[in-house]
């Protein structure tokens, strides 16, 4: 098993077998609460949670977040999600392609088209990986490839300097960003992976042509606290419990990036557990909420399993629309009955 094969086995295993949430730094959608309608005037059967999002209809305003890929237990998860994708229809992201580009063959982990024609699927790398040797066309090659229908470029400093094998040149990615949204062909999406993204940095990506904002906030899983879990020296793995909970909450970053882009499609994501917690992120500000924790252990066992993730998040969305009188996305949208009680 090469290095990165080994990191992402390592990815997995930790993810499932240890303590690996924020401790002491939540999301903060906690300090929010709906006005309850005790008599909403509405019939639960008339709800919908349809929703549209970079010109494409899904049935709930749900993605199903990167997790993994390159090895084989990762094609098992990567099918699994995808068929309960297809069948559910909403959109899915794939883990970081980057290895495809080492070692080709493990690219058929990440290839789920066949199960999965209509899903809209989002490819994935390290933006970082920017400053090593990939650019506009290697990155078309990896959107080709499995036949995406936009990119995901991750940011995440934070993890790259915990992680013993981090690549931490970060410097000059603005410009090359730029250039691939201009030239790459489908919508390229920025991403953090658990710490946040800062309003003014949101604006600049914008600026430089990303499609959409995916805030992945603080309060969900570490990759600060995976990285030190995996390392082997005291140094790494005491950063890594040092920054598990840095970052921005994610109602925060939520909040502050719709205020800086109020046009911007954002998608919250950072320790979306509940459907309460996605309409809660709805009324404040957010086109879709993605999450991939709940998912990974349901995507291990079958695309069954996680479609009764996807099952039960939409009843519980649809719950809370039913208490607040709100039929459709669009008018949980605009609700203002979210309070902050402290």
């Amino acid at each position: 098993m090469n290095p990165i094969e080994a990191r992402k086995e390592d990815h997995i295993r930790v993810s499932l077998e240890e303590d690996v949430q924020a401790r002491s730094v939540r999301t903060g959608f906690d300090r929010y609460v709906f006005i309850h309608q005790a008599l909403p005037e509405l019939d639960f059967a008339e709800i919908s949670t349809e929703t549209k999002f970079l010109g494409r209809t899904f049935a709930a305003p749900l993605l199903i977040s990167s997790m993994t890929g390159g090895l084989e237990r990762g094609r098992t998860i990567n099918r699994n999600l995808a068929q309960a994708a297809q069948r559910m229809n909403v959109p899915m992201g794939l883990g970081s392609q980057r290895i495809t580009r080492e070692r080709p063959e493990t690219l058929d982990s990440f290839l789920v088209r066949d199960v999965a024609p209509d899903v809209f699927l989002i490819g994935n790398v390290g933006a970082v990986q920017l400053n090593y040797g990939f650019d506009v066309e290697t990155c078309r090659e990896l959107v080709r490839s499995v036949g995406a229908d936009a990119l995901y470029l991750h940011l995440n400093p934070l993890q790259e300097v915990v992680q013993p094998e981090g690549d931490t040149n970060f410097k000059g990615l603005l410009p090359k960003i730029e250039t691939l949204c201009r030239e790459l062909g489908v919508p390229v999406l920025a991403k953090e992976v658990g710490s946040g993204i800062a309003p003014d940095t949101a604006r600049r990506l914008v600026e430089a042509g990303v499609a959409a904002i995916d805030v992945a906030g603080t309060g969900g899983t570490s990759w600060a606290a995976i990285e030190g879990l995996r390392a082997t020296s005291n140094v790494a793995r005491s950063l890594g419990e040092l920054f598990r909970d840095w970052g921005l909450p994610t109602s925060e970053s939520l909040k502050l990036c719709r205020r800086e882009l109020p046009d911007t499609p954002l998608v919250a994501s950072g320790g979306i557990r509940t459907g309460l917690d996605v309409a809660k992120a709805l009324a404040l500000g957010a086109d879709l909420a993605a999450t991939a924790h709940p998912f990974l252990e349901a995507a291990t066992t079958s695309s069954e399993a996680v479609e009764a993730v996807i099952h039960r998040l939409v009843t519980e969305l649809k719950v809370v629309m039913f208490c607040l009188g709100c039929r459709t996305i669009d008018e949980l949208r605009r609700t203002d009955r979210l309070r902050e009680v402290s």
